[in-house]
């Protein structure tokens, strides 16, 4: 049997739950994995054709990138596990009728977004006169192509929970592939630099929407746009149970504003240049933990509307334990190659190699315990008690985190700003398996 007819005739309500985890699992930590390319190939590459303050400046600009992403998540993941719920129940015309409003939010949204005034914006997330141009030649078209990466997550979402995770993988990482080839043209060969990098990007974003349009033109399409009015309390529902993933999102960009803040207060631009290098490093494994989690999401929510709750079950035993295997490993490759690490981004001075060893050695723990965090916040999205969700998201990515990063460094200094994520993961974590155990028996 091929690779494309073993999807073809994937039934998530009766195969093997585990086997249906794992045929997922690739395709879906594939096309997580290469979105994170966009930013990862883009910082690569100008770390090493810009320079330092190429870096210092992109990391400036993640807040921005991860609030058109994840609001496309917002409404993809949101109105994909209600379609999946409304299938699992028979209810085809629901479903539908979330995929509407999902899509016509997506595009009032993205027309909302475009309109956002960048110098004010830049120099709000740490931009100084004399690097404020750099941010302005990236930033024009990220925000002028907002639509374009908000349906990339939300398209994303919703073609692997109509049964098509292959697809949604061939088309991120053809996306992916032609921004990383656009990159090097653009920065290397005719010497573009920053604004070269954000070209590269959109053409890879387009790609990547290009191809999960296809999707609507195969035999295997449920999905189709409804007429009828716009019902607000279905896009009300989207977005509470989208929310926990728009959170996951964009608070990795409040984290990186803060810590941009307090490094700038405490070593200066080498703080922010070596932050810059973890918090790369962090998209990678988000985008691992999420490709798992995301694996798992169309399962555990079609087998819940099902009332299927051993299947459920052990899928998030199994999703569970592959998360926390990726996290060790990425620990353990941070802390015991941390030179190659920063040697992948930029050729670094002694001085950022010296505060580099560290700072990643410290923060890298961190990965170990986050797996755990995002799966559990998509598998409650999944079991639609967003609720407990949102409230892993609050406590990681904002309310714990911000307490930290200013608390810390007044006691142990810069030290303790790296300590910030391992700390705020693990205080997170108990509280999620404590919630797990107690919403087991309500499944």
């Amino acid at each position: 049997m091929n690779f494309r007819k073993s999807f073809d005739k994937m039934d998530l309500l009766h195969d093997d739950p585990k086997k249906l985890f794992f045929k997922y699992l690739l395709p879906s930590i594939s096309a997580t994995l290469v979105t994170s390319i966009y930013v990862l190939a883009d910082t690569i590459m100008i770390g090493k054709g810009v320079g330092q303050d190429g870096l210092a400046v992109l990391n400036f600009i993640l807040p921005l990138f991860t609030l058109f992403f994840g609001t496309g998540l917002l409404l993809g993941v949101g109105g994909a596990v209600l379609m999946s719920v409304a299938n699992g129940s028979g209810d085809k015309k629901l479903a539908n009728t979330y995929f509407t409003h999902a899509a016509l939010s997506g595009a009032f949204l993205a027309t909302v977004l475009g309109l956002v005034f960048l110098e004010p914006i830049g120099y709000m997330l740490g931009c100084t006169p004399v690097n404020i141009g750099l941010f302005t030649s990236y930033a024009q078209y990220l925000v002028g192509f907002c639509p374009v990466f908000l349906f990339s997550s939300l398209l994303q979402a919703f073609v692997r929970n109509d049964g098509a995770p292959k697809r949604a993988m061939v088309a991120v990482i053809s996306g992916g592939v032609t921004n990383i080839i656009l990159d090097y043209i653009f920065i290397f060969i005719l010497g573009m630099g920053m604004a070269g990098g954000a070209i590269a990007t959109v053409i890879g974003s387009i790609t990547s929407v290009t191809l999960l349009l296809t999707h609507f033109m195969s035999k295997q399409n449920t999905m189709k746009l409804l007429k009828g009015k716009i019902q607000v309390n279905l896009i009300g529902r989207i977005l509470h149970s989208g929310l926990p993933s728009f959170l996951i999102e964009v608070a990795s960009g409040i984290v990186i504003l803060l810590f941009n803040l307090q490094l700038l207060k405490y070593v200066g631009e080498v703080g922010v240049v070596v932050y810059s290098i973890m918090a790369n490093s962090a998209i990678v494994a988000m985008s691992l933990f999420n490709g798992v989690s995301q694996g798992a999401q169309p399962i555990m929510a079609t087998n819940y509307g099902a009332e299927q709750s051993e299947r459920v079950v052990s899928v998030r035993k199994v999703g569970s334990i592959t998360v926390f295997i990726i996290g060790i490993v990425l620990f353990l490759s941070g802390f015991l190659f941390p030179d190659i690490v920063v040697q992948i981004f930029i050729e670094p001075t002694t001085e950022v190699l010296d505060m580099a060893r560290g700072a990643i050695r410290i923060y890298f723990a961190a990965f170990i315990i986050m797996s755990l965090n995002i799966f559990y916040s998509t598998y409650f999205q999944s079991v639609l008690k967003p609720k407990l969700s949102l409230i892993i998201c609050l406590l990681r990515g904002i309310i714990i985190c911000t307490i930290l990063v200013f608390l810390l460094p007044l006691l142990i200094g810069v030290t303790g700003i790296w300590l910030v994520m391992p700390i705020t993961e693990l205080i997170t974590a108990i509280m999620a398996m404590m919630m797990v155990r107690s919403a087991k028996n309500s499944l």
